[in-house]
């Protein structure tokens, strides 16, 4: 977990002198590795199993309607005979040290496993704790956020066709909470940008392309505007480049990007995208939005360590029990999760069972225009196995 350097509020001329070096000296090196060319592959998984050769995962179920939709994952998997064991893990949030933090037991689980499978959570509001979502990404040191976003055959959306794969740095950038108040009125938020986390996820961009088998990847910035954090970014990418000539490398503004997306997202669709965290956070759920929302969107938070996939989209307790609850999101999450294991033929077969069920249409939950329980659109995928 990277430390942040706390700040004061000094006298303005002060503050703007010193910030600077308080950046600079934010320490991140003990918590990198650093991947030269013909290095290993970055996240490379290395999986646990127990004693009947399955392997084990974390399970986070969630809250709200997450233990539904992650029953629906495990029936499906038990059906598909995925070599897969659960392990339920709490990762109901501890202050320690004037920090939110996950129980002890919690990281040993994860590290452990080196992979988790997470339901959407709920940060307790007015007890102190900041997002959860935000702690395990810390606490793991998540680098890359990797959201595929792919048309629904048989779920109309007004575009068609779409399939775009986005990967965001998840560490640092304008969400490093390096922010302080000048004087009253005045705040000054920093963006940290450092070669090495910039390397470490366009190396993981390059990679990722590669074996998906895309041959561009893109960067998309404002180093127009932000010409020494950005630039920076945009400079490692061209560097790291190099070592994949097999793979075309260009940039593209992100208001570019957004308006041309939005316009036509066939052209993205031969691309990986990789672009620093905040643009990322945003261009995601856009990318989600083109396809019919956050309920339809796996998403991976890749670590050198460890990995959580997971469901993205809120914890809905209004319909929690109800069994109205669609598990779409956590389920393609989970095939996600499949191919970082490397366990393709069982992630095939249930994305296809999964695809064949939304695609015929006549087990559907409410938001995909249907009328089935959660556990009837899951036994539909089943019985496509």
């Amino acid at each position: 977990m990277l430390a942040l350097r706390a700040f004061s509020a000094p006298v303005p001329r002060q503050c703007l002198r010193v910030a600077p070096r308080a950046a600079a000296s934010w320490s991140v090196s003990s918590k990198y590795r650093f991947y030269s060319a013909g290095a290993e592959r970055v996240a490379k998984y290395e999986g646990t199993k127990d004693a009947q050769g399955n392997y084990l995962v974390s399970l986070i179920e969630g809250d709200g309607i997450g233990p539904e939709i992650s029953q629906s994952v495990k029936d499906i998997f038990a059906a598909a005979k995925t070599p897969i064991s659960w392990e339920p893990v709490d990762v109901t949030p501890i202050i320690k040290d004037g920090k939110t933090a996950i129980p002890d037991d919690a990281i040993a689980n994860i590290e452990k496993n080196k992979v988790a499978l997470k339901g959407p959570l709920a940060t307790p509001v007015g007890k102190g704790h900041v997002s959860l979502n935000l702690t395990l990404r810390r606490t793991f040191n998540l680098f890359a956020n990797l959201r595929p976003c792919r048309s629904v055959a048989g779920f109309k959306t007004p575009y068609d066709g779409v399939d775009t794969v986005l990967i965001r740095e998840n560490t640092e950038g304008e969400y490093s909470g390096i922010e302080h108040v000048v004087v009253d009125g005045v705040v000054q938020s920093i963006k940290l940008i450092t070669r090495e986390a910039s390397e470490r996820v366009l190396r993981f961009a390059f990679q990722h392309a590669e074996s998906i088998g895309r041959k561009k990847v893109r960067v998309v910035h404002k180093a127009t505007i932000m010409k020494l954090a950005d630039g920076l970014f945009v400079k490692t990418g061209r560097e790291v480049a190099k070592e994949f000539p097999g793979i075309e490398f260009d940039e593209e503004l992100l208001d570019n990007t957004c308006l041309k997306m939005t316009t036509d997202p066939d052209p993205y669709n031969d691309k990986v995208l990789v672009m620093p965290n905040l643009y990322g956070d945003i261009l995601s759920d856009m990318c989600a939005g083109l396809i019919g929302g956050l309920g339809l969107t796996p998403s991976g938070n890749i670590g050198d360590e460890c990995s959580i996939f997971e469901a993205v989209h809120g914890s809905a307790p209004d319909i929690a029990g109800k069994g109205l609850a669609n598990p779409t999101a956590l389920l393609l999450s989970s095939i996600m999760m499949l191919r970082h294991m490397n366990l393709n033929s069982h992630a095939d077969r249930i994305e296809k069972a999964i695809f064949d069920t939304l695609a015929e249409g006549k087990a559907l939950t409410g938001d995909l225009g249907g009328k089935a329980k959660t556990h009837e659109y899951a036994n539909a995928i089943i019985a496509k196995l």
